[in-house]
């Protein structure tokens, strides 16, 4: 089992620098054709981008068992909204990549009959069910560190301000509610990441689902942004959010 995490690990941070290569080739032929590049170039620029996403796929074989063994861990968390969330996510992340293995078969000539339209369609569907599922508990914990935080904040004025009249300046709520936010997530960098990671992925099947159109551009520079973050989680597994 170690061997297969070892494995599993390594091949995860070879899907990711692939996958920041991939979006980067996005992006580039973005900005080139609006620049005016030749259309040799960018046929040439969409065939490498193609062929790392089926490089891609080939990383990610097996991954939907990772995600079901993660789904089974989460079923035995304490916290009723962390073990929603989390266990369907997995679940979705299962479905996703099973489809991701059936284009797979698909695009590399093993399985012809494969409809890539249906099968794309579908993987995208569940990729945007597991991003609300993260982002919903990303906002779960903002939410359940503010109440901590506020509570903290309260205690300490109340002490503070014990026998003495407190003349300082009132805030605005929601100013207050936006600065304690911000404190939060500057003193929490996996919960940050998490989010910006989760935000810049959510723009990817939204496009591709033709929920909300944006343009090859914006999809490259999401896709590297959040292929950066999750290089960095794997470099430093500190600041992988846990559980």
């Amino acid at each position: 089992m170690e061997s297969w995490v070892r494995f599993s690990s390594q091949s995860q941070a070879k899907e990711r620098l692939i996958r920041a290569a991939q979006y980067a080739c996005t992006l580039l032929g973005y900005t080139l054709q609006k620049n005016g590049a030749s259309s040799d170039v960018i046929t040439a620029i969409k065939q490498l981008e193609a062929h790392l996403s089926l490089g891609r796929k080939l990383f990610r074989l097996g991954n939907s068992v990772d995600a079901l063994e993660s789904a089974k861990r989460a079923i035995h968390l304490s916290d009723v909204v962390l073990r929603l969330c989390i266990t369907v996510s997995h679940l979705n992340r299962a479905l996703y990549f099973t489809c991701d293995h059936i284009l797979w078969l698909g695009r590399s000539g093993l399985a012809k009959s494969v409809d890539q339209d249906k099968w794309g369609h579908r993987s995208f569907r569940y990729y945007l069910f597991s991003l609300i599922m993260n982002l919903t508990r990303d906002l779960y914990e903002i939410k359940q560190l503010m109440e901590s935080e506020s509570g903290a904040r309260r205690c300490s004025k109340v002490s503070t301000e014990n026998g003495a009249v407190s003349g300082g300046p009132r805030h605005h709520p929601l100013a207050l509610r936006l600065r304690l936010v911000v404190h939060i997530l500057r003193t929490n960098p996996p919960l940050l990441l998490d989010l910006l990671k989760n935000c810049c992925d959510l723009f990817i099947p939204l496009d591709k689902l033709g929920l909300y159109k944006s343009n090859a551009g914006v999809v490259g520079l999401c896709g590297l942004t959040s292929s950066i973050l999750s290089i960095l989680t794997i470099l430093h597994p500190w600041l992988k959010l846990k559980p």
